[in-house]
């Protein structure tokens, strides 16, 4: 069969029907262009609370909880955050002055958030720092729809370590982490190879600083928990384990009755006790230090008794005061 050239009327419409292919062609591009743009304007996240398509820069945070402290170190792009007098005293002058000028949205706890103060902000992305618990307090749908949530709180005591580095992910502020945790490391390295033979075979244990009084009961922590996660950075050894593991926290420490002081720490060789953030000796602490019982301890007889400030540290900048505090201590061991 012969192949006819196309008609008149036909070869006329070849240069529009081109023009008009061409030009879908590049829409075409331009769609999946704008389509590849703005995928790359977002990203998914995976956060306690599930993925979540979070923006991939955020120029707009609003932090709560523990995400507070950690995202004004890492100089994150805040609008609003949460109360956290709590951590105050172990901040920075200029990461003070930061906290002090930022809006407060909420209080120190979930149940005292304002969503109206939090819509004003007008945040493209809100980190709620709190654990699992707490979030029954908050109207996550409200929060959703003034924009996208992750939830990156702590499970255990020394989990700010973890989610810290997850919280500045988040936010787009991983170079401000990452320059506060590497500073923390190269100081924790230099206390653990100072103390290293003067720890070698030393058993720890370590009085907290919510023990009940009124219930007669002392707080026993072990490796993990809120006073010994920053020691065991450097080699310090906290022995024994929690009598019955309850989740979370109560997995690494425990609240015996003070008849059971000679049981609990009768063994250690040294023990460590938690101050408050002002230095003081709190009144749980205090209860302890009264008791005939610890007198007589064979770790408090031989002197080996060791006092450590800023143990509510949860971000690397402020463990580096607990880090001191403990170099000022472990000098005595030398």
């Amino acid at each position: 069969m012969s192949m006819r050239p196309p008609t008149r009327g036909l070869r006329r419409a070849i240069p529009t029907l081109v023009a008009i292919a061409f030009g879908l062609s590049l829409a075409g591009c331009s769609d999946a262009e704008s389509a590849e743009k703005s995928d790359a304007s977002t990203r998914v996240f995976t956060a306690d609370n599930g993925d979540i398509t979070i923006p991939a820069d955020p120029d707009r945070i609003v932090a709560t909880g523990y995400a507070v402290p950690v995202l004004i170190e890492a100089d994150a792009d805040l609008v609003g955050i949460s109360e956290w007098s709590r951590g105050v005293a172990m901040m920075t002058e200029a990461d003070r002055a930061t906290y002090e000028e930022l809006p407060k949205v909420a209080g120190e706890v979930a149940a005292e958030t304002n969503y109206e103060a939090v819509a004003q902000a007008d945040p493209d992305l809100i980190v709620i720092g709190v654990p699992q618990p707490a979030l029954v307090d908050l109207d996550m749908e409200k929060l959703e729809s003034i924009a996208p949530v992750v939830v990156i709180g702590p499970s255990m005591p020394d989990s700010w370590k973890t989610i810290s580095e997850k919280q500045a992910d988040a936010a787009g502020a991983t170079d401000g982490f990452e320059q506060a945790r590497a500073a923390y490391l190269a100081r924790a390295q230099e206390l653990e190879e100072k103390y290293a033979d003067a720890l070698a075979g030393v058993e720890f244990g370590h009085v907290g600083a919510y023990g009940d009084v009124a219930a007669g009961q002392f707080h026993r922590e072990f490796a993990g928990s809120w006073g010994t996660n920053v020691a065991t950075d450097i080699g310090v050894t906290y022995y024994g384990e929690v009598a019955k593991k309850g989740g979370g926290s109560e997995d690494v420490s425990e609240y015996p009755a003070i008849e059971e002081l000679p049981e609990s720490l009768g063994d250690a060789d040294a023990i460590t006790y938690s101050l408050d953030i002002s230095g003081e000796v709190s009144e749980a602490v205090q209860y302890v230090l009264d008791s005939k019982l610890w007198k007589n301890l064979p770790a408090v007889r031989a002197g080996n008794v060791f006092p450590i400030r800023y143990t509510e540290a949860a971000t690397y900048t402020s463990a580096l005061m607990t880090l001191d505090s403990l170099d000022a201590q472990l000098e005595k061991l030398k």
